[in-house]
């Protein structure tokens, strides 16, 4: 009864580690080039340094206004 706990066990095992070799290496195939990009951001950490000045570049910039205020000339 050991002897085949262990061999399930081991079994297990080498399926898992084929479901995740299989998973990292097969290739992804996007419709187009935006969820190319999209997958790519969301895999991508930015450096803390990096967010930073972002986050400060963004903050120096104007409000944007509306649409409509900017057709109609509203402030």
């Amino acid at each position: 009864m050991k002897q085949e706990t262990k061999l399930s066990t081991e079994q297990q095992q080498e399926q898992t580690a084929e479901t995740q070799t299989a998973k990292t290496t097969a290739p992804k195939q996007f419709e187009n080039v935006e969820q190319l990009l999209r997958y790519d951001a969301a895999q991508t950490a930015v450096p803390p340094e990096i967010a930073s000045r972002l986050n400060r570049s963004v903050e120096e910039l104007p409000p944007r206004l509306s649409w409509w205020r900017r057709i109609f000339g509203g402030q």
